[in-house]
C-alpha cells in the first residue's frame, strides 16, 4: 500500500513562506468580498471607513459593536474554522430578546444540543461545572441560563481570537487599502 507510506516533505518547501503568501492572498480575497459587501452602498454614511476601521482595534467590545466589524471578525472566524464563539455569544444575544416561554425553552434547548452539550457539532470550550450549570437552567430557562458560558466565551475571544484577528493579513489588507483609498480620494 504506498499510498499510506508518508511521504517526506521536499526540503525547497519553504513552509513559513507558502503560510504567508496564502494568508496574504486569503487576506486580501477576503479584504475584496468584504469592501464591495460594505462599499456598495450609495450613502457614504454607511460605507465602510478607515476611521472605523482602526477603531476595531481598541476593543472587542467595539469590533462587535459595528455591523461591518462584526461580519468581518466572523469572516476571519470562519477562514480559520473557528466560529463557534461568535456564533454562540450571537445566539445568546438573540436568545435574551425571547419574550415567549415556549419559545425560549424550546431555543434554549437548541443551543443547548448545538453548542454546550459535550460533542456537539459546535460545542464551546467551557468548564464541566458550567456546562452542568447550564444543563440544570435549561430544565426551566431564563433569559439569564446562558450568561456565564457566554461571558466565558466572549474572554475567550477577547484574549485569542480578537488578538489574532489584529495582526491578521485579513485586517492589515483591509486597512491597507481604505487608507490608499482615502489617499487617492
Amino acid at each position: 500500500m504506498p499510498g499510506l507510506i508518508p511521504q517526506p516533505l521536499p526540503t525547497d518547501v519553504n513552509m513559513d513562506k507558502d503560510d504567508f503568501r496564502r494568508n496574504k492572498t486569503l487576506g486580501k480575497n477576503l479584504m475584496c468580498r468584504l469592501k464591495c459587501m460594505f462599499t456598495s452602498s450609495s450613502a457614504p454614511e454607511s460605507r465602510l471607513s478607515l476611521e472605523d476601521t482602526q477603531q476595531w482595534s481598541q476593543s472587542l467590545e467595539r469590533l462587535l459593536g459595528s455591523k461591518y466589524g462584526m461580519a468581518t471578525f466572523r469572516t476571519f472566524l470562519k477562514s480559520e474554522f473557528s466560529d463557534e464563539n461568535i456564533e454562540f455569544w450571537l445566539t445568546c444575544e438573540d436568545y435574551k430578546k425571547i419574550t415567549s416561554s415556549h419559545k425560549m425553552s424550546s431555543k434554549a434547548r437548541k443551543i443547548f444540543e448545538q453548542f454546550v452539550e459535550a460533542e456537539s457539532p459546535k460545542e464551546i470550550n467551557i468548564d464541566y461545572h458550567t456546562r452542568e450549570e447550564i444543563k440544570r437552567n435549561v430544565r426551566s430557562p431564563t433569559a439569564e441560563c446562558f450568561d456565564e458560558a457566554q461571558k466565558i466565551v466572549f474572554g475567550l475571544m477577547e484574549r485569542d481570537s480578537y488578538p489574532r484577528f489584529l495582526r491578521s493579513e485579513m485586517y492589515k489588507t483591509l486597512l491597507e487599502s481604505l487608507a490608499s483609498d482615502d489617499a487617492r480620494g
